[in-house]
């Protein structure tokens, strides 16, 4: 039999260390799990988990998203017609038949994530903009089912407030099993668009200057995990590196963008191995609940990268990422034209004025 290399060695322990896990959070919950107990179910040494996650936390997050991947990849559900309480009806559906069941320990298998997310500023802030992300996508989708009465109009706050109440079905579910009845929250998320919440997308009041750059663009391959495809970077359009403090402006991005315009966000994080795992936790759940709610065709266009290692964000020019990253740049005809930073950024590169 053929020796494994070194890289399909550790893929293998990884797996052995993601299954072992998933059977000790199972059993035992995130809190009360062991790091020593998981080396031991996975036939492995404690420093070979270490060697594939930093710590329990992340390794946690890491289970939690192969479970969101594996609903993901569900066959998409049938469309109703296409309204934007269809949408929201959809969600809420898809959300409540995943609510935890008092009597099944491999479905609360999550319920420890939000007070864990919230025990640390590292992962609560991240957290935030991954919710602020997941609204912006369903906001943008709806609009173009549901076109807004006013120009400047978006169904941002509308797709906000589906996801609070559907969070609070998910935290009651968890802490007082059999409270409520989970239909009303469909029937509730469904007439949301019909309370007309004041919601307008104003010029972002901070706007920089776009620098003309005339620089090379050779993007390395991709991935988009929106749709779980290859993507090529190399067209036209904007790129946007944002961390994990910032998701939300690619909104500004996508809005201020032609309409002929490829939009790419690219993630970024200065702690990788802790968080990389809890945006991919959050991304698999947005495109399972995208696939069951809402045709593709009416998805934002907008691809999403996850540059765990840094690569594309030093391709586009942003030699050191942080969580508070905000670089964006127009490309067009395989060169960065033109190259924004700071707060307005994704507006500035997107309009892509630029001063010498």
């Amino acid at each position: 039999m053929a020796r494994l290399t070194r890289a399909e060695t550790q893929e293998r322990n990884r797996a052995k260390v993601l299954g072992a896990a998933r059977e000790e959070f199972t059993e035992r919950g995130f809190r009360e799990a062991k790091i020593d107990v998981i080396a031991q179910r996975a036939e492995l040494t404690r420093g070979a988990v270490y060697s594939n996650f930093p710590g329990k936390r992340a390794l946690y997050f890491a289970v939690l998203a192969e479970e969101a991947e594996r609903s993901a990849a569900e066959p998409p559900g049938p469309y109703r017609s296409l309204t934007a309480g269809d949408v929201l009806g959809a969600l809420a559906r898809t959300w409540v038949a995943r609510l935890p069941l008092a009597t099944d320990p491999a479905a609360r298998l999550g319920v420890e994530l939000l007070p864990e997310i919230l025990a640390d500023e590292l992962t609560h802030r991240p957290y935030a903009q991954l919710l602020r992300f997941d609204a912006i996508v369903f906001g943008l989708a709806m609009e173009r089912l549901s076109p807004p009465e006013r120009m400047d109009g978006r169904l941002v706050r509308v797709a906000e407030a589906a996801f609070t109440l559907l969070h609070g079905a998910s935290q009651l579910a968890a802490a007082a099993p059999g409270f409520g009845e989970p239909f009303n929250v469909v029937r509730a998320c469904e007439a949301l668009p019909s309370l007309r919440f004041e919601d307008s997308w104003p010029t972002p009041p901070i706007v920089p200057q776009a620098r003309a750059a005339g620089e090379a663009w050779a993007p390395p391959k991709a991935f988009d995990a929106l749709r779980a495809q290859p993507v090529r970077l190399d067209g036209d359009g904007v790129v946007a590196v944002l961390g994990l403090h910032r998701l939300s402006a690619i909104e500004e991005a996508v809005r201020a963008a032609f309409t002929t315009d490829d939009v790419t966000l690219v993630v970024v994080t200065g702690q990788p191995g802790e968080l990389v795992p809890l945006v991919a936790l959050v991304l698999a759940d947005l495109r399972g609940l995208l696939r069951q709610s809402c045709p593709e065709h009416a998805w934002p266009r907008l691809r999403v990268v996850v540059d765990e290692t840094g690569e594309i964000a030093a391709a586009a020019g942003v030699s050191a990422v942080s969580d508070a990253t905000e670089t964006a740049i127009r490309v067009e005809s395989g060169r960065i034209a033109v190259r924004a930073e700071g707060f307005g950024a994704c507006h500035a590169a997107a309009r892509g004025g630029a001063v010498a």
